[in-house]
């Protein structure tokens, strides 16, 4: 990649024309229902917006009372299309959606690369969408604001949770993590096995979080261990899945947003 992280799935997972993004995400944002104070973590999903799009924005609508407060984004999503151990940041200067380009923090991710799990791999982040489709909604929710995008491989919840540790930071930083629930099954089925794996959440029980109930569960377990540590209380605040929002219901993708205080 160049200085700009171009977007890969921009005019499929969302719109490309910034006036129908925009259009669509306050759609979301007014719709939202879930009550909360604001979070220091979230965890989102990342299917197309027609599909997951209503779910995030539970989560993401909390963000409004800190606009202006937060100042640094530290961002984790599996990656789907390479393969590796570890967690990957990028060279690029900036992520762009078509809303504009996001500075990235190069200072705090510095940081990250002293630790052994953590390494610039550019590849991760060529055509992954888990982190991509997130940056919109926080585009028009916060003022400035700087991204720590992380693409994380093969890692384990300790590894991930001490890369946390080092950008954790203060009340001006958010944490994202970004994954989708259970894969292709029928409704009901998935909708039991997406709220086990919500009760683990809840519960900060990443060892019950397993391979087929979620493909960002490195993170969420990342996030548990490091979350759990820091005595902080998680909240479910929307679970749903395809069927409920586009779709058939034979095979669905299950879709959660949760948040950490």
């Amino acid at each position: 990649m160049n200085d700009i992280r171009h977007p890969a799935v921009s005019g499929a997972f969302y719109p490309s024309d910034p006036d129908q993004l925009t259009s669509q995400i306050n759609q979301f944002l007014d719709h939202a229902k879930s009550q909360s104070t604001v979070p220091k973590a979230i965890i989102v999903p990342h299917a197309g917006y027609q599909y997951s799009g209503a779910i995030a924005a539970n989560a993401y609508h909390l963000l409004k009372p800190v606009k202006q407060k937060i100042k640094r984004v530290v961002m984790l999503g599996p990656s789907h299309h390479f393969a590796f151990a570890g967690i990957a940041t990028c060279s690029s200067v900036v992520y762009r959606t078509p809303l504009g380009d996001i500075p990235i923090d190069h200072e705090e991710q510095r940081k990250l690369l002293q630790l052994d799990q953590v390494n610039t791999l550019d590849q991760a982040h060529l055509k992954e969408h888990s982190l991509e489709v997130q940056l919109p909604f926080l585009q028009i929710l916060l003022d400035d604001f700087k991204l720590i995008p992380l693409v994380v491989g093969d890692a384990s919840k300790k590894d991930i949770s001490a890369a946390l540790e080092l950008v954790w930071n203060d009340d001006d930083t958010l944490i994202v993590v970004s994954s989708d629930l259970s894969h292709y099954l029928p409704y009901d089925e998935a909708r039991q096995k997406d709220f086990a794996t919500s009760n683990a959440i809840k519960n900060f029980d990443g060892d019950q979080i397993h391979r087929k109930d979620a493909c960002g569960r490195n993170s969420i377990k990342g996030l548990l261990h490091c979350a759990k540590k820091k005595h902080m209380t998680s909240q479910i605040l929307d679970v749903r899945n395809s069927g409920d929002t586009s779709g058939t219901k034979n095979r669905v993708v299950g879709y959660g947003s949760y948040a950490f205080h």
